[in-house]
């Protein structure tokens, strides 16, 4: 794992900063993600909603909407339920990881569903009126397909990182996988069916649950590998 066989003493410098750039990153989520949250909650209205509808008006051009539909549909629900199936079983059964890589994986994709949807439920924001052809069944905040999209690609990345691949494939795989995480939260906006603040909601939510799960699978395998010394 990312600190397999490290104590403390021996952690680099580059570790303890990506602890440290971690535990941060987790905090300004949850701060900014409650503080948007109660914004919503109020009924405010944000600037930077019709802003990015403005570009996207701006920028728009012939083939972009059928392009951001494939895009999106990267982190719908039937994509992300079929592709996490089969990775939770590769991860029980095949992979070289720990069991409990499998577990968590399947908590973490859970969580953010069911989280997610309670979120929907509590704020009941109305979907925009941008393009007037979407009706959603749900609520617009946040954005089910950023939060989602986030965790899975992102424990994926998270997989990547501890595998044995060269460094070299690590970065490369890795950036492709987050550039698709971001363009799945810009398609939502270009489609006009998330305002821009949902979509951002939906990243700082699945970051924030993304971390806790990590840290927590982390601790969970260091109690593992300190059992099997003792033992």
């Amino acid at each position: 794992m990312l600190f397999s066989g490290t104590k403390m003493s021996d952690l680099s410098i580059t570790s303890i900063l990506l602890i440290v750039v971690g535990f941060v990153s987790l905090g300004v989520s949850i701060y900014f993600f409650i503080d948007l949250t109660n914004s919503i909650l109020q009924k405010e209205k944000f600037a930077v909603d019709q802003q990015a509808f403005d570009l996207v008006r701006a920028t728009s051009f012939g083939g972009a909407e059928p392009l951001a539909k494939g895009i999106s549909k990267a982190g719908s629900v039937i994509f992300m339920v079929i592709v996490s199936l089969i990775l939770a079983v590769y991860l029980l059964f095949f992979s070289p990881f720990s069991r409990w890589v499998g577990v968590y994986f399947i908590l973490a994709m859970g969580g953010v569903s069911g989280l997610t949807a309670g979120l929907k439920s509590f704020s009941s924001r109305d979907r925009p009126v941008f393009k007037g052809d979407y009706h959603g069944a749900t609520s617009s905040f946040p954005s089910g397909h950023a939060s989602g999209a986030l965790v899975f690609y992102g424990f994926i990345i998270y997989l990547f990182a501890i595998s044995k691949l060269e460094p070299k494939w690590k970065w490369g795989i890795n950036v492709v996988l987050a550039l698709i995480a971001i363009l799945i939260g810009i398609s939502r906006v270009y489609l006009g069916v998330h305002f821009f603040t949902d979509v951002v909601a939906g990243y700082l939510f699945g970051i924030a649950w993304l971390l806790l799960c990590l840290t927590a699978l982390e601790v969970t395998l260091w109690h593992q590998r300190r059992r099997q010394r003792l033992s």
